[in-house]
């Protein structure tokens, strides 16, 4: 190995200065970035208000055996000090590994992974064929484009009330049904139809909003690429697999993630559509740590913060592992 001397000072070239230390590094920094860490200061101090703390309650909270009982409350002029105490990790190896651990977290667990899955397909798969078809020059594809939109831009309580009423036993979904002979499902009593009902109304709220994603990366793809494969005679299916899906390979990744994560976090649906306490069977674990925390007596604050901590745990996970199979997938395309 040839090592370079520098004649000069009789120094090796590739010798570097010693690394400062920690404290030294830190106060350069400030010297240099003070005008940035001035202006993203206030940000830092309402996140830290706002997400930090209650994200340490509720940690805390899963070591104790808080509920509406013990924790401390006013009642008229008194005031109830909190008597609940620390149990350690009790409340996770209860939720887990305990004798209900499968009706009471694994069965919404289960549940909530295909109610994800089942939604964030539909999302993707309806919205690409919506984006791919106003990709198109048609008549009147504004007006389309707007129609597309509106389920988007109605607010979810008012979508899912109309949803409700139009699922009802009498409702005009059994009754189209009715007119042409068919079985008319009990939409909010039986267990199947509730989670049908569920996926139904998600796909409708959710795609709109993969459909104008998708578009925006449509529009995005030089249409050289297309005419250079029709050339060489590539058939519509081939056009689509080796120029569309790889054109659309950043915004998918994207658009997939924030799918999996408002889906799996979805609360507004579920709750609305069978309110807190209806379709056990149906609820995924956010509703059902809300009705664990909320709805029922005593409520169980210390379980509900546990169902917390365990959703951000499986999120964190999902998207550690998501980005590393994105990254390994862009590396062996490249």
């Amino acid at each position: 190995m040839t090592v370079a001397i520098d004649r000069a000072t009789g120094e090796r070239r590739d010798e570097r200065p010693p690394r400062p230390g920690l404290g030294q590094r830190l106060k350069n920094g400030y010297q240099r970035y003070w005008y940035a860490y001035a202006m993203i200061a206030p940000v830092v101090v309402v996140l830290g208000v706002l997400v930090g703390y209650p994200l340490v309650r509720g940690v805390y909270l899963t070591l104790t055996d808080a509920n509406s009982l013990n924790s401390a409350r006013t009642i008229g002029v008194n005031h109830i000090e909190a008597t609940y105490k620390f149990i350690g990790l009790d409340n996770y190896q209860d939720i887990l590994f305990g004798p209900t651990a499968y009706d009471r977290f694994w069965s919404h667990f289960l549940w909530t992974v295909f109610w994800t899955a089942a939604c964030v397909t539909l999302h993707y798969v309806i919205g690409l064929g919506l984006a791919m078809m106003l990709d198109q020059k048609l008549r009147g594809r504004t007006v389309y484009r707007l129609l597309l939109v509106l389920p988007w831009a109605v607010p979810t309580f008012v979508t899912v009330f109309s949803w409700r009423i139009m699922l009802a036993d009498s409702g005009v979904l059994n009754q189209v049904l009715g007119a042409l002979h068919l079985p008319q499902p009990a939409w909010l009593e039986d267990t199947f139809w509730q989670r049908f009902a569920a996926i139904m109304v998600n796909t409708w709220c959710g795609v709109p909003f993969m459909m104008l994603s998708l578009l925006g990366g449509l529009q995005s793809i030089d249409s050289s690429l297309y005419e250079a494969a029709e050339m060489d005679g590539a058939s519509a299916w081939q056009r689509f697999r080796h120029v569309t899906l790889p054109g659309l390979r950043s915004v998918s990744s994207t658009v997939v993630l924030l799918g999996v994560i408002w889906t799996f976090n979805q609360f507004a649906i579920i709750f609305l559509l069978f309110g807190p306490t209806g379709a056990p069977d149906a609820q995924i674990l956010v509703t059902w740590a809300y009705f664990l925390g909320f709805g029922q007596q005593p409520r169980d604050f210390a379980q509900s913060a546990a169902y917390g901590v365990l959703l951000l745990s499986i999120l964190t996970v999902f998207t550690s592992f998501y980005f590393r199979w994105l990254k390994r997938n862009d590396q062996l395309a490249v």
